[in-house]
């Protein structure tokens, strides 16, 4: 109960220190800033009819597309072709000049032109890689090959890619073994068969299904919103809409209750078994990842979800209950033999 109380003020402490996160990257110095200000009804009263269309205009392009003049992205491609000519010029068939950014060299948005009569893609974006290095390319062509200038966006891109997608269904492939394995032998600990008595890895892989469910829920129902949230990323749970507040709350908690688990299950065996039980729960949870993002995006997740959910507390209940206690140390037992914390044979 200690350590359950330790845990959930921490994890209001990190919600309090995530409130001053600054989502909005400082731009670099190559353009002048341009500043969308909250008062529009104050700006377009001082502007001619010219400038209120493009600054509608703007509002509207952000609103849809989600970055804006001044946006700052990364190159992630190993390289990308700008044009030197304007669009207009591309468009009329007039020969051109291209020039390439490389990987993980920063860009700039300088402009942005809509260009109805271009059958490939309307929407041309200038971008700059310093004050002296402009070009334009398709938007369809653009957003592939970079990635937003912030961590939490870049984070979501890896994650997203098919290698980690392959290299977790390996690992989830390794841990059906062990489990197997841990079943057959009947003395390796695993969470869920032959569970060590802490209700943190039970709680560990519920949120990480539940949160993985949410977070397919959301690319299925909210597109757009999660879209939104890759170009304009918090780890504020407050400032953003209820659904992803919920999912940013549960990736919070699979962080302080992994570190909880880490510290529990360190207590609770041997230094080679608990590293042991840890890749083996790790694996759990890249299984719970997989299994629950991908079936919910054919809907079968939700029954999925409260089916695990049975199956894993009824483990934990039955795990829970121990019939025997170690002679030496007094760790609970499920049954006769060699104790797990000490070592001791118990006959």
């Amino acid at each position: 109960m200690k350590q359950l109380l330790t845990s959930i003020i921490a994890l209001l402490l990190a919600f309090v220190l995530t409130g001053c996160y600054n989502s909005h990257r400082s731009h670099r110095n190559i353009l002048p800033s341009v500043v969308v200000p909250d008062d529009s009804a104050t700006v377009t009263a001082s502007m001619d009819s010219a400038a209120i269309k493009r600054y509608n205009d703007s509002l509207r392009f952000l609103s849809e597309h989600h970055y804006h003049e001044n946006y700052n992205f990364v190159v992630r491609q190993d390289s990308l072709a700008l044009i030197r000519q304007q669009p207009e010029e591309v468009v009329s068939m007039m020969p051109t000049d291209s020039f390439y950014v490389y990987r993980h060299e920063p860009l700039v948005v300088a402009d942005i032109r809509i260009m109805p009569t271009d059958s490939i893609d309307s929407v041309w974006v200038s971008v700059a890689r310093d004050q002296f290095t402009f070009g334009w390319i398709h938007e369809s062509s653009l957003l592939p090959a970079v990635d937003p200038d912030d961590p939490i966006s870049q984070f979501i891109t890896l994650f997203s890619d098919m290698h980690v997608l392959l290299f977790l269904i390996v690992i989830s492939i390794l841990v059906a073994i062990y489990v197997v394995r841990s079943i057959l032998q009947k003395r390796s600990h695993i969470v869920h068969f032959n569970d060590i008595p802490t209700v943190y890895p039970t709680v560990l892989t519920l949120i990480v299904a539940t949160a993985a469910t949410l977070y397919a829920s959301i690319q299925l129902f909210a597109p757009d919103m999660w879209r939104h949230f890759y170009f304009n990323p918090t780890l504020n749970p407050f400032s953003v809409p209820t659904i992803l507040m919920l999912f940013l709350i549960l990736v919070w908690a699979i962080l302080i209750v992994g570190l909880a688990c880490v510290e529990v299950v360190r207590q609770t065996l041997h230094s080679g078994e608990a590293l042991l039980y840890l890749l083996s729960l790790g694996g759990v949870c890249a299984v719970d990842y997989i299994v629950f993002s991908i079936t919910t995006l054919y809907y079968i997740g939700y029954i999925l979800l409260i089916a695990y959910f049975w199956f894993a507390i009824r483990a934990y209940l039955r795990n829970s209950h121990y019939r025997y206690y170690c002679g030496k140390c007094g760790a609970p037992m499920h049954e006769k033999g060699r104790c797990s914390r000490c070592g001791a044979l118990n006959e």
